[in-house]
């Protein structure tokens, strides 16, 4: 029988791994939290990007004038999609741990997917009503008037582009980082509602160039997606969600950048 047909004891409110997992026996000892927050650190996407950046530097390939043409975009989100999912793999190995209690746990995937799915209008209503109540009691947090990334989504070859980095980069790569985190956290670095917050901040952060009212809304969305993870001990609605608002997102850009030209 698969995973996706499986009966869910979670469903029935009966023990998992994943609890098992969510409260730890013993108290990890120094050595332990310090390793796992080195590899949280690294797993965190900001030494991956960096290291990915020098390298494309070295070899010549650095945006010019401090632009971000739309193959640099798509190079570096993809390989550091690359990377990162590479070293959760390899840290998961090293230490002996099974990925799919930690990423999949015991709920059907086919109903975890429909969740998901349902709950992209809610991640759109999130945005939207931050961004509105950001804009009244905080204007000045409004410091990029045109996201730079959405403003290279000027034509179907692009978009399509963008849609692939949305999927791979974003709904895939940042929900199997998102549980690894929250899971490292959870164990060794002071619990999983620590780990939501600093995750999100770390999150909203890594969008600051699409300006500080973004950053915040964008935390506020990975703290949404990392709820629902620990909700249900599956990464499959998170990455449906987050790879659903993603496409939508390019789909109004493209659709508003069209608009614009026409």
């Amino acid at each position: 029988m698969s995973i996706g047909d499986a009966p869910s004891p979670l469903d029935q409110d009966q023990p998992t791994d994943s609890d098992s997992h969510a409260t730890p026996s013993t108290q990890p000892s120094p050595t332990e939290r310090f390793r796992a927050l080195i590899e949280v650190t690294l797993c965190s996407g900001f030494p991956t990007q960096f290291a990915l950046i020098l390298v494309l530097a070295m070899i010549g390939a650095a945006p010019p004038g401090g632009t971000l043409p739309l193959l640099y975009v798509v190079v570096l989100s993809l390989a550091d999609a690359v990377l990162v999912l590479g070293l959760i793999w390899v840290l998961l190995r090293v230490h002996g741990e099974r990925p799919v209690p930690m990423f999949l746990g015991v709920r059907p995937i086919g109903r975890e997917a429909t969740l998901g799915l349902l709950l992209v209008p809610a991640a759109l209503l999130l945005v939207a009503a931050a961004f509105s109540i950001l804009l009244q009691v905080a204007p000045w947090l409004h410091n990029v008037t045109e996201n730079p990334l959405e403003a290279l989504i000027d034509s179907p070859l692009n978009a399509a582009a963008f849609a692939l980095v949305a999927v791979v980069a974003g709904g895939v790569r940042e929900e199997v980082q998102r549980a690894f985190v929250l899971s490292r956290f959870e164990s060794h670095l002071g619990g999983s509602a620590v780990g939501l917050i600093v995750f999100s901040v770390a999150f909203g952060l890594g969008h600051l160039v699409q300006g500080r009212d973004a950053a915040i809304v964008t935390g506020l969305l990975g703290a949404f997606w990392g709820i629902l993870y620990l909700k249900r001990r599956s990464i499959v609605g998170p990455i449906v969600c987050h790879a659903g608002f993603n496409l939508t997102e390019v789909l109004i850009a493209y659709n508003v950048a069209t608009s614009a030209t026409s």
